[in-house]
């Protein structure tokens, strides 16, 4: 192992970008299914509600302007590992299934910068009704310098100025994980916050991950001018920093501006962003502030400077929404870069209903709460609060004990809710690699309450999956399902594998006598 004494760096161009990138590439899907990258409190059922309800008021709105024959594209940056978009759709179709009214048609487009990413949304089980429907398509999409979508599954490819819809955007944990400047401001002056990197390294033996947990950060300071130069595009933010702040180290998203710029060139018509990050938007949350914290993660994440953004595009005409709240861990916020974004009446009221009044960083901060009070909790607090996360499966993993503990108590309704729960969260189950559990938990739970059949079916669907395929319960349950639904064949049948498995298993054996007997 060598000492790297550091060099000096523009932060933008620092080679933490380069390991970020690399990890990605490396890791492909496989960086949020190991859980290593956060993916939950921006993929869950709650979020995807929002989303779905103020996308649903953008079509309404478009239709109420007489614009329901050109396709609207919705993209995705940065889709991760393909939950979001996944629910999102889900709960749109049921939306306009419900309304029953005519609106314009659409397509979601998934972009990554990784090309394996891609492959893996196009195969993947659960997305294969969405593309058969003509409702998904996917881009590789390298946001720091592409103008144009090339579609995979359409083969066509959308240059600047082909659409003629306005194109809404969805970008969550994107800005706060792409390069940012990083400038200093100080006595109403500008200065380049360089990075200096020190690690105890091998540069040929240490993979990315490594690289960004052994460095050590520090920092030197230069005079920008540039900054201040009247053909800087961003000005006019800066003015306000050099005026407002002092002793403040400012993330500044040029990259990120840039690449709405350039998504803004695809319409005739502009566009509505909807985002989702750590990231400010109040100037205040900027005063006095630290050199950035790397938050690791796998790759790593920063602040994303929302106020910034906002600013920017309010110059140019756009109305954007942020929380009148404080946000605690995710701040998600709604651009119209259109013209007149104020009649866009049924999207901001759906950014109000779905994100204002209590939206879904209210309900994270509750669920982390509502986690540690589990085995205090009735199911007239369970079922009511499984239904407002919109039937989350990871919430019924971690709740599976504490409901078949209170069974034996629970009405006939309660149990018809649980049921019937299970069901809708199934729905919109997108496929994981924890598919196995999620749908053992299903059988147990409905094998508990007598219902056998169902039970059958989220047993047999475990079974399927690798790390439940040699799960003697598993087996043993299905035994009970068929032996109670007369079905004695299979049942002989699954009980002799749980034998096989554990031979001294005592209920299988006693059931395999009264099969045979």
């Amino acid at each position: 192992m060598i000492k790297n004494e550091g060099q000096l760096y523009r932060f933008s161009e620092a080679p933490v970008w380069e390991w970020q990138r690399a990890y990605y590439e490396q890791k492909g899907l496989q960086a949020w299914t190991d859980n290593q990258v956060p993916q939950y409190i921006t993929s869950n059922p709650m979020i995807a509600t929002a989303y779905a309800e103020m996308i649903f008021g953008f079509l309404q709105d478009l239709a109420a302007k007489g614009q329901t024959t050109e396709t609207v594209t919705i993209l995705e940056l940065g889709a991760g590992v393909g939950r979001l978009a996944f629910q999102i759709l889900t709960k749109l179709c049921e939306l306009i299934d419900y309304a029953a009214t005519t609106l314009p048609p659409f397509r979601y487009v998934m972009t990554d910068l990784v090309a394996d990413n891609v492959t893996g949304w196009r195969t993947h089980p659960s997305m294969q009704p969405l593309i058969q429907q003509g409702l998904l398509d996917f881009a590789q999409f390298d946001a720091m310098q592409d103008t144009e979508l090339n579609l995979t599954v359409a083969d066509t490819i959308i240059r600047p100025g082909e659409l003629s819809q306005p194109l809404l955007i969805i970008a969550n944990y994107f800005f706060d994980s792409i390069p940012q400047e990083l400038i200093y401001v100080g006595e109403g002056q500008i200065f380049e916050c360089d990075v200096m990197i020190s690690n105890i390294y091998s540069s040929s033996n240490l993979q990315p991950v490594e690289m960004l947990e052994n460095m050590e950060l520090s920092y030197a300071y230069r005079p920008a001018p540039e900054y201040s130069d009247v053909d800087f595009p961003y000005r006019e933010v800066i003015s306000i920093y050099q005026e407002e702040l002092e002793d403040s180290h400012i993330l500044f998203p040029a990259a990120g501006l840039a690449c709405l710029e350039r998504i803004e060139t695809l319409s005739q018509s502009g566009f509505v962003l909807i985002t989702a990050d750590k990231g400010d938007h109040r100037l205040d949350n900027w005063k006095f502030a630290e050199p950035p914290e790397f938050v690791l993660h796998g790759s790593f994440s920063l602040t994303a400077n929302y106020h910034a953004i906002q600013h920017v595009f309010e110059q140019r005409g756009a109305h954007v929404r942020f929380t009148s709240h404080h946000y605690k861990d995710l701040n998600i916020g709604c651009m119209l870069m259109v013209e007149e974004p104020i009649t866009y009446v049924n999207m901001r009221l759906a950014y109000l209903r779905e994100i204002e009044r209590f939206g879904p960083d209210d309900f994270f901060s509750i669920k982390e709460w509502f986690d540690h009070q589990l085995s205090r909790m009735e199911l007239k607090q369970l079922l009511p609060f499984w239904r407002l996360g919109g039937y989350d499966a990871e919430f019924l993993i971690h709740s599976a004990q504490r409901i078949s503990d209170l069974l034996p108590e629970a009405s006939d309704e309660e149990i018809l809710d649980i049921q019937h729960g299970i069901h809708i969260m199934w729905s919109s189950y997108y496929t994981m690699e924890q598919m196995g559990d999620i749908a053992f938990v299903a059988g147990q739970l409905l094998n508990e309450m007598g219902m056998y059949g169902d039970a059958k079916h989220f047993l047999e669907l475990a079974l399927k999956s690798d790390e439940v395929k040699r799960n003697s319960a598993v087996l043993y349950d299905l035994a009970v399902c068929c032996y109670e639904l007369e079905l004695e064949n299979e049942a002989l049948n699954y009980t002799r594998k749980v034998l096989v498995m554990e031979p001294d298993h005592e209920e299988a054996r006693s059931m395999l006598e009264s099969l045979e007997g």
